[in-house]
């Protein structure tokens, strides 16, 4: 049998039919699918995906499971370094990671790596997989994790694997951060993936305490000197919007693309009024930016009502950041993509709500720093979208809290921790760092690494502090 240049394709709801609802998009591979596209693999001896891979998955011993038929060896085998399989199999950017290392991909499509991974993670799910409880000792050191996203999950699993009594504060009312109030359902379901994941954590033995602020219920000082805590890792994301600084964004109507998907991911505004929060969408909806999140934004916006949403976005197609994946799925439900336009100012009526966008055409000069073509207006190209809200999608930037209440901890311009890129140590003693507050926004999987490799830090540096006693 010749060997298919072609990934085996993944089903999924119709367009038409999925961009009104919040089901998830693609229904994941069938066993037999599994087996088809596990039967691609190489199994190259130098498996060069796993470079590709931020928590270095041992991705042909899984796959080579899979075309056995062991389902469990292969859920086993990816997570001795992968507490978040199911998350990483739907949400991870594999084509410009594992898969983008794939030898297949030099001649043909990757094997679908987080496909597999999704498909062996959702097995197991529906299995009914048990998690079995450490058994910590008596004097077990305590770790405390500020944040719950994929930084402080990845960082609180190893930790406990290792034996340390490990206390995850979140801020929020639900544990997940970014995945909980972030990604959509139907990117990522809340309750049967990420809870679940989650729920396999607290199996081992980690405390998630909710509604815990750090910063103001206790400080990180207080955590050290007062609760007993032998070390803390801050993994507290990205969580502060950016804005445009243009007229107009202060009006009705406006919202920052966190606020629209937390109102819509984390409080469950799609099931108004069953859940208590509301959230109002017109008919027309403009979101400003061309990223993953500008995306789930339109989308979501279209699964709410409303008849037309644009994505505006300053260069052309070319230079989207999204995933590809997101940008065809947009494409399919009916996005309107308005290319190398920019808003200049939001317009509203005197009630204060606003009336539309105005904006530029643009168009694409010279590479600026970031090796992009730098977008250049287009004169006297002015124009005015109808819409009756704008979600700004543009990036967001770290929470000062936490920064602002720990006495001897360093941070950038930007406000960012600044930590060891590979250890995630910090200016301050026994005060470790790591994902989107060190680097800024990126993405799960890096999230993920980062926590792990601050996780090796944080033993060494406990088993010396022991050793000192």
């Amino acid at each position: 049998m010749s060997l298919s240049l072609k990934k085996n394709g993944m089903p999924e709801q119709d367009p038409k039919v999925r961009a009104k609802n919040f089901e998830e998009v693609s229904f994941g591979y069938t066993e037999e699918l599994a087996k088809a596209e596990a039967e691609r693999c190489l199994q190259c001896k130098a498996a060069p995906c796993r470079k590709g891979c931020p928590v270095e998955v041992d991705i042909p011993a899984f796959i080579r499971q899979i075309k056995e038929g062991d389902m469990d060896a292969a859920i086993a085998k990816i997570k001795e370094v992968n507490s978040l399989p199911a998350v990483c199999g739907r949400v991870c950017p594999q084509e410009e990671q594992c898969e983008k290392y794939c030898v297949l991909a030099k001649k043909g499509e990757s094997v679908g790596i987080g496909r597999l991974e999704r498909y062996v993670a959702d097995a197991a799910r529906k299995k009914g997989e048990d998690t079995a409880p450490i058994e910590y000792a008596s004097d077990a050191q305590k770790v405390a994790v500020i944040g719950s996203g994929p930084a402080g999950l990845a960082v609180a699993g190893d930790l406990a694997k290792k034996g340390y009594k490990v206390t995850i504060f979140e801020a929020l009312h639900l544990p997940g951060g970014v995945l909980m109030y972030g990604i959509p359902e139907f990117r990522l379901p809340k309750d049967e993936v990420v809870q679940v994941e989650i729920n396999n954590l607290r199996k081992l033995g980690v405390e998630i305490v909710v509604n815990a602020v750090i910063g103001s219920t206790f400080t990180v000082d207080e955590l050290m000197e007062e609760e007993g805590f032998d070390a803390v890792f801050i993994g507290t994301g990205a969580g502060l919007p950016y804005f445009m600084g243009v007229p107009g964004e202060n009006l009705n109507g406006v919202y920052s693309a966190n606020e629209f998907l937390t109102r819509c991911n984390l409080m469950k505004a799609y099931r108004f009024p069953d859940y208590g929060t509301p959230i109002h969408v017109g008919k027309k909806v403009a979101v400003v930016g061309g990223g993953n999140v500008a995306m789930d934004g339109a989308r979501t916006a279209l699964r709410l009502g409303a008849e037309t949403s644009y994505i505006v976005y300053r260069r052309s197609e070319a230079e989207l950041p999204a995933r590809l994946e997101e940008v065809h799925h947009a494409k399919e439900e009916g996005i309107d993509f308005q290319f190398l336009t920019a808003p200049t100012a939001v317009i509203g009526n005197k009630d204060g709500w606003v009336t539309g966008l105005q904006c530029v055409r643009m168009e694409l000069g010279e590479p600026d720093a970031s090796g992009r073509r730098r977008p250049i207006e287009v004169p006297n190209s002015e124009f005015v979208l109808e819409v009756d809200t704008v979600i700004i999608a543009i990036g967001q930037g770290p929470n000062p809290l936490v920064q602002s209440t720990t006495k001897g901890l360093d941070v950038n311009k930007k406000g960012n921790i600044t930590a060891h890129e590979e250890t995630g140590v910090t200016s301050k003693p026994g005060v470790f760092a790591g994902g989107d507050i060190v680097t800024g926004a990126a993405t799960v999987i890096l999230a993920m690494g980062a926590g792990k490799k601050a996780a090796v830090a944080i033993d060494s540096y406990l088993q010396e502090k022991r050793a000192k006693k």
